[in-house]
């Protein structure tokens, strides 16, 4: 019997270790939730999704937000938009900033072709950069972000209707560390 209680008390020991060590700490959970809270109140319910989870802040560009369909160029309503993150990433010091792009899986056309885009992936790169270079641009810090296209990979919904390709059409831009 005590072998075995022996046992079960290293088990949770580890296992409380191991949870402990997972948690996110108060500090950084405070200073993301403020973070979180500041974003929630700039944009609209239309206009980006913004989820805190596992000690990450991610916001969700969805289709037509920053883009037209197949475009890679932002206007001012885009802009707009984008100048509703500055004033959170104005001040990060320590924490990441990852804007990655996606697309559906419509295969690229013509008119993207002929300005020498030849896949979803070239698009959805083109756009994470040109989202990380307008950021730049309004003076966040170049050690601290960076950008990816995805192309078709990872989607978010069904590549299989047009509401699913739509959800599938956007970026992300995650802010990974402490908030500060």
């Amino acid at each position: 019997m005590k072998k075995c209680s022996k046992q079960t008390l290293v088990a949770v020991s580890s296992l409380s270790l191991f949870l402990l060590s997972a948690c996110v700490s108060q500090t950084k959970y405070d200073d993301l939730n403020a973070q979180y809270q500041q974003l929630q109140a700039a944009f609209n319910d239309d206009q980006a999704e913004i989820v805190l989870l596992k000690g990450e802040l991610k916001v969700t560009m969805l289709d037509g937000v920053l883009f037209s369909e197949g475009g890679y160029t932002l206007n001012k309503d885009s802009k707009d938009i984008l100048n509703k993150l500055v004033p959170t990433l104005t001040g990060l010091q320590e924490t990441k900033i990852i804007v990655d792009g996606f697309t559906d899986n419509v295969p690229i056309g013509a008119k993207l072709k002929r300005q020498g885009i030849a896949s979803n992936l070239e698009l959805s790169s083109k756009r994470a950069d040109v989202v990380v270079q307008y950021l730049l641009d309004q003076g966040i810090n170049p050690d601290i972000i960076a950008g990816e296209g995805y192309g078709e990979r990872k989607p978010a919904a069904s590549n299989d209707t047009s509401d699913g390709r739509s959800k599938n059409r956007r970026i992300e831009v995650t802010l990974i560390g402490d908030g500060k």
